[in-house]
């Protein structure tokens, strides 16, 4: 039986549910827990291998899934608006492959639906480049504190946002975040994106160097009916660089989602 993962939960009302990045936790949802829990209950979770649980070797989307169906469970079964951030909304892909029965909505932030071939030059730089700091002995703050993560952060940001992604990310398991950047190479769902079937919102950041808006506008245009929204002078961590216009975003395209059948 698959482990419930960790989580966080705030208010009553229709569930909206948040996944987190591959350098974040529940925490990095802060400010839409507190803006959004006014009228629904709002669910942060800590992805599996994240939570302080163990971790099962190797980590694989098809897991992720599985632990994201198990938290479903755990909240009651009721249809829910899925919000998945960067590796969150690959999870939240992977998850809509077969379980978009489940969903109310879908909301993906600041992702991509392909890593390319996990085999690959980049795919090998990538990993390379994000353990490096572990393998060099400077653990998960080592990894907070280097330049590609201020890199992430758009030029209009609000006072405190990169020091806040700097804090989740220092906290994330060693373990599990080496399981996540090897499991992130393997992600393609490039043929999935046609068969969404329910209503779907992406929002870009103009200045995100990990999921440019003309990749994420490529990638509305493949779902039926999807919306696209850009955000201004925003890198990849809108929700805390910009989070009122964030959350007007996420809240009004909810509030404008017909309630799903039981």
């Amino acid at each position: 039986m698959t482990r419930v993962p960790h989580y966080v939960s705030r208010g009553e009302g229709p569930p909206i549910v948040l996944l987190h990045g591959i350098g974040g936790l529940h925490a990095v949802w802060r400010r839409q827990l507190d803006a959004l829990s006014e009228r629904h209950r709002v669910v942060a979770w800590d992805m599996p291998g994240y939570g302080g649980e163990g971790i099962d070797e190797p980590m694989t989307f098809a897991g992720l899934a599985a632990g994201l169906g198990a938290l479903l469970d755990d909240l009651g079964g009721t249809p829910v608006h899925l919000v998945g951030h960067s590796m969150g909304g690959m999870v939240a892909q992977e998850f809509a492959v077969a379980g978009q029965d489940r969903l109310a909505s879908l909301t993906l932030f600041a992702t991509s639906p392909s890593f390319g071939r996990p085999d690959g030059d980049f795919q090998k730089k990538f990993v390379a480049d994000r353990l490096r700091p572990l393998d060099d002995g400077k653990g998960m703050k080592g990894v907070a504190d280097g330049a590609a993560m201020a890199g992430l952060i758009g030029p209009l940001a609000e006072a405190g946002a990169l020091e806040a992604v700097r804090a989740c990310m220092a906290r994330v398991p060693e373990a599990g975040y080496r399981a996540a950047v090897r499991c992130i190479t393997t992600f393609e769902r490039r043929e999935a994106l046609a068969a969404i079937a329910v209503p779907t919102l992406l929002i870009a950041g103009e200045v995100d160097p990990n999921a440019p808006p003309p990749m994420m506008e490529r990638m509305a245009a493949k779902i039926p009916g999807a919306r696209y929204a850009c955000m201004a002078d925003t890198g990849h961590f809108g929700n805390l660089e910009r989070a009122d216009e964030f959350n007007a975003l996420l809240g009004g395209f909810i509030e404008q989602t017909p309630a799903p059948r039981p």
